[in-house]
């Protein structure tokens, strides 16, 4: 069977940090915090792992390229959401999460329609933000659970969620267009 093919693994990671969202997102709005926080850690490690055996085994497809960034995004968008709605993240960080991933899968989806194929190939910035992203939902909920780390450490890591949201967000719209520029001079 095609799945089960060593080189399928970042793959099948991929879809089982997928599958963990359902119970995160459950055991965050039951106030489960500790449950939650044992699979957020283990989403974070996933995602590195996946990324980490793909490029070292050269077990990269173009469905994995597909796969890790909207694993990525449906995680954030409802951890962010099931925090927010719970009270323990601001509506207006929540908006900017979100909002970064619609311009990013709205602009994908734009390209892909007006200028052709995109492949899709992660900046530095987002997996920075990737990174980031998953240190502050990780501080959130381990304060929540053991009151730690220290609140300085969440607001410095929300603020980062906020800044590196903003830049990388930017940064994929800069680099579309700068593409575009490039297959539209090549076309004339």
């Amino acid at each position: 069977m095609q799945l089960l093919q060593l080189s399928n693994l970042p793959n099948l990671i991929c879809i089982i940090r997928t599958l963990l969202i359902v119970p995160i997102v459950h055991f965050l709005v039951g106030g489960n915090f500790e449950e939650a926080l044992v699979l957020i850690v283990i989403a974070g490690l996933s995602d590195g792992l996946d990324g980490f055996l793909a490029r070292r085994f050269d077990w990269t497809s173009r469905i994995g390229a597909l796969l890790d960034p909207m694993a990525d995004k449906l995680l954030f968008v409802s951890v962010f959401g099931a925090l927010t709605w719970t009270g323990l993240i601001p509506v207006w960080l929540f908006a900017v999460v979100v909002g970064r991933d619609v311009i990013i899968v709205g602009g994908s989806l734009a390209y892909e329609l007006v200028v052709g194929p995109l492949e899709p190939t992660p900046s530095n910035v987002g997996k920075l933000n990737t990174v980031i992203a998953l240190f502050y939902l990780f501080f959130v909920v381990a304060w929540e659970t053991y009151g730690w780390p220290p609140q300085i450490s969440i607001t410095v890591a929300g603020a980062g969620v906020f800044v590196v949201s903003l830049v990388s967000g930017l940064d994929y719209v800069l680099t579309w267009y700068r593409r575009a520029a490039v297959v539209r001079g090549a076309e004339q």
